[in-house]
């Protein structure tokens, strides 16, 4: 049995959820797909695929091969991709990972210009806000937000996240603006909790050089970092949001910025795949295309001080930003497995 082809067409089977559609794609006859499958779990002594009239469903032992393949493929395909066509640039399937703020309000908006640059790579794009097992689920480079610890990957710097401490003008005149960390005693905040473990996350500033976390009173907290931020526009507390989530809100004066002498500890923001001697191509152009993106974005690349430039943020001040703050990223940090 050729084992590279049962990859292909296992694999194929699983990503067209039928065996009539994967045979159709790869120009077999349908018992012939049906045979190699077969062959494939005899070889391997064990079950990969449970199968019934109407679906298909992968096995435990099935997700793991599945993901095995989808490595070993992609790295032929690499192989390949780097010895032909080199004028052309490089090709094939490039499965990333990012924090969904960055990817909805940075990433999409300027995937055309990737495209344009590289027409020969296929994108999947992942952005949740649970962490990734990058060796298990195949992917290929994720962005992340904090320092890093894992030797097994490569982590190369393109920005700084920095956050700010707002409010909006209702709650200022009602409440009044803290003037020091004491006083926020006297005031409440909008908190974030994870949807995992139920923890609030919570506030930091930096004080002489170091991190400090302050308790605030909050009286509402939510899982979702839109309704967090709308929450923050709608009055209800003090908010810690990431700067280019907000920028548009505090140009048009929907949020101030409070406690200026006092920001929270800024964190890297890198790019990070797994060590390898042979470099993929599409990752390595994908790595320096965002690295180049991020530097074009003042409140991305550590100069806040310039003025807002809707290129940097992709946001409009008519459309309010999408989603998270510093604190998903952060808890994803805290939580992940690289």
């Amino acid at each position: 049995m050729d084992r590279f082809q049962a990859m292909q067409v296992f694999t194929r089977v699983v990503d067209a959820n039928s065996f009539t559609h994967a045979a159709d794609s790869l120009g077999l006859p349908r018992a012939s797909v049906t045979t190699i499958i077969q062959n494939l779990e005899k070889l391997l002594q064990v079950r990969l695929l449970n199968r019934t009239t109407r679906r298909l469903s992968l096995t435990p032992d099935g997700a793991a091969y599945y993901e095995r393949c989808m490595r070993i493929l992609a790295d032929v395909e690499d192989a390949e991709a780097s010895f032909h066509d080199v004028t052309r640039g490089p090709k094939g399937r490039l499965r990333i990972d990012v924090p969904p703020s960055i990817g909805r309000l940075i990433l999409i908006p300027a995937l055309c210009e990737f495209h344009q640059r590289y027409p020969d790579i296929e994108l999947a794009i992942g952005m949740s806000d649970r962490p990734v097992d990058m060796v298990q689920e195949a992917v290929d480079c994720a962005i992340r937000v904090g320092e890093l610890q894992d030797s097994t990957m490569v982590a190369k710097r393109i920005g700084t996240f920095e956050s700010i401490t707002c409010a909006a003008p209702a709650y200022i005149e009602r409440h009044g603006i803290p003037e020091d960390i004491e006083a926020l005693a006297q005031h409440h905040a909008v908190h974030y909790f994870s949807a995992r473990t139920g923890k609030i996350i919570d506030w930091s500033f930096m004080c002489d050089g170091k991190a400090v976390n302050v308790d605030v009173k909050g009286i509402v907290s939510v899982n979702d970092a839109e309704a967090y931020v709308q929450c923050g526009v709608n009055g209800f507390g003090l908010i810690q949001p990431a700067r280019y989530m907000v920028a548009p809100h505090l140009q048009s004066g929907a949020l101030r910025e409070i406690l200026t002498d006092l920001t929270p500890p800024p964190m890297p923001i890198s790019a990070v795949y797994l060590h390898n001697r042979h470099l993929s191509p599409k990752v390595r152009v994908f790595v320096d295309w965002i690295s180049e993106l991020f530097q074009r974005c003042p409140l991305l690349s550590g100069c806040h001080g310039m003025p807002f430039n809707n290129e940097c943020t992709f946001a409009t001040a008519s459309k309010p930003p999408h989603t998270v703050r510093n604190m998903l990223e952060q808890e994803s940090l805290e939580e992940s497995v690289f």
